[in-house]
């Protein structure tokens, strides 16, 4: 038998990881046993926490957890349940947990998985260091000026680099733990919760969830008036070129600035912004696509297809149909 450690950190946690994440297996566990495929449970569970000491969360419930991590001498898999709030905060909270974690990876040879924004305490032990990973479209900006050597997938829900595992935002969480399933119990299992609990089996991206608010938090104070210029007068054709000499700054140093401070080129910047406003209008308007279109700034059909694609991977229409009610039931 296989050993699952749940760790349960210390703070503002998502309850929902945790519970999610023990009922998935335990459903697994049963269902393997029901057909036939193994005799006993594939795992052992443990809600494993930096003590034994119950961790309330939400001010309204407490989590138990069944084992310390003194007691885990032995693991498989580890799943690391989201942390929220304060990301310092919660990092310094769960410190012991770090070292353990490197410990039983390397002692064990056991997977590891981060679940949403846990993805900055799997960060903090080094192991994704050189490798991919998924975590919550809000903290991709937070996360990307943290942790250079990590190759962040924004669009994402689901990363798996040579046993280190890690998922997108919220409930794409489920996701993931329907993904370990199918590693360890097989697809047959797997599809079986899937529809137990009915969760999307291939869902794959989460592009189509990204809300582009603008990535504002970085000093550079000329850059937040060109964010703002780009956003106010989206409906323009804006150049890069046009941009720097606005501003009065060489188009190489322009670039170079603005990519720094946003994590995305000047030109990218642009896109995102038409394309978040297009969106807002296929979800609340009646408007076709060409009228979208030409709201936005963009004149050539392909082209706006094409990148409302890129930052969404859903087609216009597809998007709109999914988003808006009122289309949906025409």
């Amino acid at each position: 038998m296989k050993h699952l450690s749940i760790l349960v950190p210390k703070g503002d946690l998502i309850l929902d990881t945790i519970v999610g994440t023990l009922n998935l297996f335990k459903m697994a566990n049963s269902y393997s046993k029901r057909i036939g495929k193994t005799q006993e449970d594939v795992f052992d569970i443990d809600l494993v926490g930096l003590t034994k000491t119950p961790i309330t969360c939400h001010n309204f419930f407490q989590v138990q957890p069944t084992k310390s991590i003194e007691e885990v001498k032995r693991t498989n898999l580890i799943i690391i349940s989201s942390i929220t709030g304060n990301i310092e905060n919660a990092l310094a909270q769960n410190k012991r947990f770090i070292d353990w974690i490197k410990t039983k990876r390397i002692e064990n040879d056991a997977a590891v998985a981060s679940l949403c924004r846990s993805a900055f305490l799997l960060a903090e032990t080094g192991l994704l260091n050189g490798k991919s990973c998924a975590t919550h479209w809000a903290v991709h900006q937070q996360f990307e000026k943290k942790y250079a050597k990590i190759h962040l997938l924004p669009d994402k829900i689901i990363s798996e680099d040579n046993g280190i595992y890690s998922s997108g935002g919220a409930y794409s969480f489920l996701n993931m733990i329907i993904y370990l399933i199918e590693k360890y119990y097989g697809r047959e299992v797997a599809i079986w919760c899937s529809k137990m609990a009915e969760i999307d089996f291939d869902r794959m991206n989460q592009n189509q969830f990204i809300i582009f608010n603008g990535q504002k938090e970085h000093n550079d104070e000329t850059i937040k008036e060109v964010q703002a210029y780009i956003e106010e007068n989206f409906e323009e054709k804006i150049s890069v070129e046009a941009l720097s000499k606005k501003y009065a700054i060489s188009s190489r140093n322009f670039i170079r600035r603005f990519k720094k401070a946003t994590q995305n080129t000047p030109f990218e910047y642009i896109q995102r912004v038409k394309i978040e406003v297009a969106k807002k209008s296929f979800e609340s308007s009646t408007l076709n696509i060409n009228q979208v279109m030409y709201h936005v700034g963009y004149n050539d059909d392909k082209a706006f297809r094409k990148t409302f694609k890129k930052y969404t991977g859903l087609s216009p229409l597809a998007y709109r149909r999914k988003f808006n009610r009122e289309m949906a039931f025409s």
